[in-house]
């Protein structure tokens, strides 16, 4: 196991800049999840990290190296990809093995350690079976088992359950965060999907256009998100927006389409134009407040999702407990005490 440190990172492809100085520290042990959009440099930062693809500038450390030269083979790395890249022809035992053969080791330990990544991963079944008669679970253990048998220093997935149904996803995830706690080696796990970050990052690195927007724990970031975009990015469903102004009077808030919602704001100026960010768990149904009508219902079993429209506005809001509702219905909805994050409208960061 080893600490990755990637400092000050810089890639370019001709003219064009991908990634912009980036800077992460990855703990030995630790479980990193590189998230964001697609295009926004995750993929491209793994790869550097593997290397895979030349780093501009910058430093890259795992453990007390310099990586930055130095080719995949000789980075005490494994790779997982989404894609499984199993050799077809080989057996699950020989495809698990094959890294192994050709570092010349000795088969008395090839057969050691496969044998320990089978038992690990459940694989003793499918050893003397081909590739082609397993399901894509299984063939996703199986690549996971040939970086097992190398022992690496850091294990890193790209995008490893695309290519699994949502079902077999929700599976697979429970199983490689299960591994690293077993293994406990470090881990960084490249992701488009939100969830998958947050039901498996012990720390998360959201990134946007080459640049890093906010690192933190899983709830950190969808506690206190640092910026519009991270806000919108993490949770699901995602956040609603309102854009509104700040009133200093006796009750003090921020003023959403002639609705004031009560947030303590200390040192801004009345008028002062915010955005209003209310996770859809934390609208309630009120009395009187933001008006809205019901467009679409969606009960899930354990909770509704309710799309509706607030003016030119779309809000969605889920309720644990049971209610009655209509479509074309009209209700009133205000925050949860104390569960409005302000964020400024012009520079889209976090106020309060």
């Amino acid at each position: 196991m080893a600490q990755v440190t990637i400092a000050n990172i810089f890639k370019k492809y001709g003219d064009v800049e991908v990634i912009h100085g980036i800077d992460i520290d990855i703990a030995d042990g630790e479980f990193v999840v590189l998230v964001g959009p697609s295009g926004c440099g995750k993929s491209t930062l793994l790869r550097m990290i593997a290397g895979l693809e030349a780093v501009t500038a910058g430093t890259i450390r795992i453990g007390d190296r310099v990586v930055n030269n130095l080719p995949p083979a000789e980075r005490d790395i494994a790779l997982v990809f989404q894609n499984y890249a199993l050799y077809p022809h080989k057996t699950v035992r020989a495809n698990m093995g094959f890294a192994l053969r050709m570092r010349k080791m000795d088969k008395a330990e090839i057969s050691a350690r496969v044998a320990r990544a089978a038992e690990i991963l459940g694989l003793e079944p499918y050893l003397d079976r081909y590739p082609r008669s397993l399901s894509g679970g299984q063939r996703q253990r199986v690549a996971m088992g040939r970086a097992i048998v190398r022992d690496p220093q850091v294990f890193l997935f790209d995008e490893p359950l695309s290519n699994l149904d949502a079902k077999l996803r929700v599976q697979m995830r429970g199983e490689i965060r299960e591994l690293h706690q077993r293994l406990g080696t470090t881990t960084v796990y490249v992701t488009h999907d939100q969830i998958e970050a947050m039901t498996m990052a012990d720390k998360i690195v959201v990134m946007q256009d080459g640049y890093i927007e906010q690192i933190g724990s899983p709830l950190e970031l969808y506690d206190r998100p640092a910026n519009v975009f991270v806000a919108s990015f993490i949770g699901s469903p995602a956040m609603n927006m309102l854009e509104g102004v700040v009133r200093t009077g006796e009750r003090p808030g921020v003023e959403v389409a002639g609705t004031l919602l009560p947030v303590p704001l200390d040192g801004l100026s009345d008028g002062h134009k915010v955005i209003a960010g209310i996770r859809p768990e934390n609208l309630e149904l009120a009395d009187a407040g933001l008006d809205a009508k019901i467009a679409v219902i969606e009960p899930t079993g354990s909770e509704t999702h309710v799309i509706l429209r607030h003016e030119s506005r779309e809000l969605v809001a889920v309720f644990r407990e049971r209610h009655d509702f209509k479509v074309g219905q009209t209700v009133h909805l205000m925050p949860s005490v104390g569960q409005v994050h302000v964020f400024d409208q012009e520079t889209r960061k976090r106020i309060s």
